[in-house]
């Protein structure tokens, strides 16, 4: 199956930011370039892929790097083979947690979800 270059489209409901410490925090836009590397298997096409220039790309990879004590992702700089990037161990569990707990916040607040949708409707339709 091809992947799209847009990002993702957000479903409705929360988007979640978690507070590890209190100068480290992985959210949706983490998230999502760890995932595009993961996908593309380079830095900057994931920046690309996500409209962001590779320096911001490269700049939160090193702020999880820093903070994790571990790198996030394994970098090969350019040259005969055109270099390229993949996510460690940690970069995976890094995202597969993140996208676990997202998706456990999506279960929670699904009927509230709903409730607010349904909200909405009745308040458009009354006016």
């Amino acid at each position: 199956m091809a992947k799209s270059s847009a990002p993702r489209s957000r479903p409705a409901g929360p988007r979640l930011r978690i507070v590890i410490e209190p100068d480290v925090a992985i959210g949706p836009g983490k998230a999502d370039l760890l995932e595009a590397i993961r996908d593309t298997g380079s830095i900057s096409a994931a920046g690309r892929k996500l409209g962001m220039s590779y320096r911001r790309a490269w700049l939160l990879v090193d702020e999880l790097n820093q903070h994790l004590g571990a790198p996030v992702i394994d970098a090969v700089t350019g040259g005969a083979n055109g270099g390229g990037a993949a996510l460690t161990r940690t970069g995976e569990e890094v995202l597969s947690r993140y996208r676990a707990m997202e998706a456990a916040c999506r279960t929670v607040v699904a009927a509230d979800v709903q409730a607010l949708r349904a909200l909405i409707r009745r308040n458009q339709r009354q006016k």
